[in-house]
């Protein structure tokens, strides 16, 4: 079994009263990491799932009496599929303030639905986490620095979801499924989408275009949607684990693109996915995009992982110059662009450098990339 960095952080949460919640997309291990924690764990382990829908009537309108005959001399709660419960949020506040002795450790598939229902009832009595696919350092300390170099192009194209990684003879099958069946699952069910042909086209759209600052007004007239919709739509796709935005720096001059957005996707192999693109690098046109969402959706797990806090933005001009990605931590910037080919160098550094002084710039390629990704 590959070791989830994550379940470090959920261990140093056992043993206080507040509630674990675990939120990340669909197929990307929630529940085997929550289960490989509790095996460790010598105590009575109650587990409940939110597709039962025993399950669903106890918890939503709970009462004390059936609490206590279901939870009994428990110890640890286990709550897989915690979305699909109406009132999971009041339930779980009613259990931890009355059971002082359990702790509660529940999963859901995305932070719209979960996140959500539990914000009020659960304020100061849970710790959240969020799982993604496989990071690369995951799979380093796994299987070896030097295997997981070797297997870079593939991840590239193949991405990090668990069963692509685990079922490699099946992975554009495996890819094409969650494409096709989970993807827009949550979005489609709680949003009430009635076109859900537009949302697909404007993922497609979001796909060829990372990489590239994106603009709401273009994506609307490339999928029929409005901007006020792009932009809803782009939120949902975000808290659902699929996409996530980064801002751009704009503070000095006056020519800096000050609203614009860049849009990249949580796995590589999803995106590839939804083009119907798993050519090989040496045969593709778009691996500067790939190796640009590669870096910057790892970074983001590091990250996310870690106890690393900082703002996070790309940089353009209207003159076209830019830097690829910055991060900005304890009043100093650095600004990172990303190169594939070794050989390559950044255009506009010079020009970033002069508008913010004090700042430094780092080019990430396929040679020296594994300390940017938390490998040394």
């Amino acid at each position: 079994m590959i070791t989830r960095l994550l379940k470090t952080n959920l261990l140093n949460r056992l043993n206080d009263h507040k509630a674990i919640i675990v939120l990340g997309p669909r197929q990307c291990g929630k529940t085997t990491l929550v289960t490989d924690l509790l095996s460790e764990i010598n105590q009575k382990i109650l587990v409940w799932n939110g597709d039962d829908f025993s399950v669903r009537s106890l918890l939503k309108e709970p009462s004390l009496p059936a609490l206590y005959a279901e939870i009994g001399d428990a110890r640890y709660l286990f709550i897989d599929e915690a979305q699909r419960i109406e009132n999971i949020g009041l339930a779980l506040k009613l259990i931890i303030d009355r059971y002082k002795d359990i702790k509660i450790i529940a999963t859901g598939s995305s932070a719209f639905e979960l996140a959500n229902r539990l914000s009020e009832p659960m304020t100061g009595r849970k710790w959240e986490f969020t799982l993604l696919p496989f990071s690369f350092k995951e799979m380093a300390d796994a299987h070896g620095l030097m295997t997981e170099k070797g297997l870079l192009s593939h991840r590239l194209v193949y991405g990090y979801y668990p069963e692509v990684v685990t079922h490699p003879a099946d992975q554009v099958q495996i890819l094409k499924q969650l494409v096709n069946s989970y993807l827009y699952k949550d979005i489609l069910i709680w949003e009430r989408i009635l076109k859900p042909e537009k949302l697909e086209r404007l993922v497609q759209a979001l796909a060829f275009q990372v990489g590239h600052e994106v603009s709401y007004h273009e994506l609307g007239k490339l999928t029929g949607l409005d901007n006020q919709t792009v932009e809803r739509y782009i939120d949902l796709l975000e808290k659902a684990f699929i996409v996530f935005r980064l801002s751009s720096l704009s503070r000095n001059l006056r020519n800096e693109l000050k609203k614009s957005r860049k849009i990249y996707f949580f796995d590589n192999g999803l995106r590839n996915a939804i083009i119907n693109s798993f050519n090989p690098i040496t045969l593709r046109n778009d691996t500067g995009a790939l190796w640009e969402n590669f870096m910057v959706s790892e970074r983001y797990k590091l990250i996310t992982l870690s106890e690393f806090y900082c703002n996070r933005y790309f940089w353009r001009t209207t003159a076209q110059q830019e830097i690829d990605y910055i991060e900005e931590a304890n009043g100093i910037m650095t600004a990172y662009e990303f190169k594939f080919n070794p050989n390559e160098t950044p255009k506009h550094a010079r020009s970033f450098l002069n508008a913010y002084p004090g700042s430094e710039i780092k080019v990430i390629n396929r040679e020296n990339f594994i300390e940017f990704l938390g490998v040394y």
